[in-house]
C-alpha cells in the first residue's frame, strides 16, 4: 500500500464520566482521514491485556487501518473529567504501551510510503518512542509529504527539546493559544500579540504552514505572506474530546485532495464543530462533511 496517511504516536482509552471511549490524538487523526477515503493508519502500541484487545476490536469495527506493536507495557489510558462546559482534563497514565512504541521493520515500511504523518509531544515524553518518532520522520519521504507536529501539550510531560527537534522536523505545526503562550516563554518569543508570535515561527522554523486555534475565538492558518480566519461556529457541546484531532486531519486531508488553505480552514472547522456535539473523539462524520 501507498500514500498512508499516519497517526503516530499515542493509543489508548479515555476513561470518561460515561464510560471509557478510544482515543488518543494521533489515532484520532488517522480515524477521521479514513472517513475522508484517504488511507488512514494509526501507528502505536498496545499491551498484551484486554485493554489492547479492546482497542483492536473496536478498530476493526471503524475498518480503520492500524499497526499497534504489542508489548509488555499495559495499554494506555487517561481519566478524563468534565467541567459544566464540557472542557476535559486529564490524569494521563505513565509508563504504558505507546510510551515503548519499537522501531520494527514493519514501521519502517510504513514510514517510506507515507504521504502525511500526524504527531505530538504526549508520546515523545519517554526515549524509545521519541526515537522511534524521530526514526520515521526521517525515513519517510521529504517531497511533496506533510508533516504535522500538533504540539498536544499534556501536563507536564514534554520539554524544551522535544518541541525544539519536532519543529524542526516538521512542515506544518499547530498549536492554540494557550500552548503557544506557554511556548512563547519558553523560547522567549518577542511581540505583544499572537499573530506576530506566529509570523516568528512560520520563518524560523521554515514552515509551510501554521495552524492557531483559539477556542471560541475562531482559528488561524498562517502561510508565507497570508493569513486564513474562520470564526468557531457555535453549537451544543456534548464533550470537547478529539475536536483539534478532528480539525487537523479534515484540513489535512482536503490539502491532500487539492483544495484550497481557505478551503480546507473552512471545512476544519466544521468539522470540529460537529465532533464538539458528539460524544468521545471518534463519532462517525455525516456524509456532507465528507464529500470533499
Amino acid at each position: 500500500m501507498k500514500n498512508y496517511i499516519v497517526g503516530l504516536g499515542e493509543i489508548l482509552f479515555d476513561v470518561l464520566p460515561e464510560g471509557k471511549k478510544l482515543g488518543g490524538a494521533p489515532a484520532n487523526f488517522a480515524y477521521h482521514a479514513t472517513q475522508f477515503g484517504l488511507n488512514g493508519c494509526a501507528v502505536s502500541a498496545i499491551g498484551e491485556d484486554k485493554w489492547g484487545e479492546e482497542i483492536l476490536e473496536q478498530l476493526a469495527d471503524k475498518k480503520m487501518k492500524v499497526h499497534l506493536e504489542k508489548t509488555q507495557y499495559p495499554t494506555g489510558r487517561v481519566m478524563v473529567e468534565l467541567d459544566s462546559a464540557g472542557v476535559p482534563t486529564y490524569d494521563i497514565k505513565e509508563g504504558v504501551a505507546y510510551d515503548n512504541i519499537p522501531w520494527t521493520p514493519a514501521i519502517e515500511e510504513i514510514a517510506k510510503n507515507t504521504k502525511a504523518v500526524c504527531f505530538g509531544s504526549l508520546a515523545q515524553r519517554s526515549p524509545v518512542s521519541r526515537a522511534t518518532i524521530r526514526k520515521f520522520l526521517e525515513t519517510m519521504p521529504q517531497k511533496d509529504t506533510l508533516r504535522i507536529f500538533d504540539i498536544n501539550l499534556r501536563q507536564e510531560f514534554y520539554s524544551k527539546e522535544v518541541i525544539q527537534e519536532s519543529m524542526r522536523h516538521c512542515n506544518i505545526l499547530k498549536i492554540n493559544d494557550e500552548e503557544l503562550v506557554t511556548i512563547s516563554r519558553m523560547f522567549g518569543y518577542p511581540g505583544i500579540d499572537l499573530e506576530n508570535k506566529c509570523w516568528i515561527m512560520l520563518a524560523k522554523y521554515n514552515l509551510q504552514m501554521l495552524i492557531l486555534t483559539c477556542g471560541v475565538n475562531g482559528s488561524y492558518v498562517f502561510t508565507p505572506g497570508v493569513v486564513s480566519f474562520q470564526e468557531t461556529p457555535k453549537v451544543e457541546v456534548a464533550d470537547t474530546v478529539g475536536a483539534g484531532d478532528s480539525f487537523t486531519s479534515a484540513f489535512c486531508s482536503a490539502i491532500l485532495k487539492g483544495k484550497s488553505v481557505p478551503e480546507a480552514h473552512k471545512l476544519a472547522v466544521s468539522v470540529s464543530a460537529f465532533v464538539c456535539t458528539q460524544k468521545g473523539a471518534m463519532p462517525t462524520l455525516p456524509d456532507e462533511l465528507k464529500d470533499i
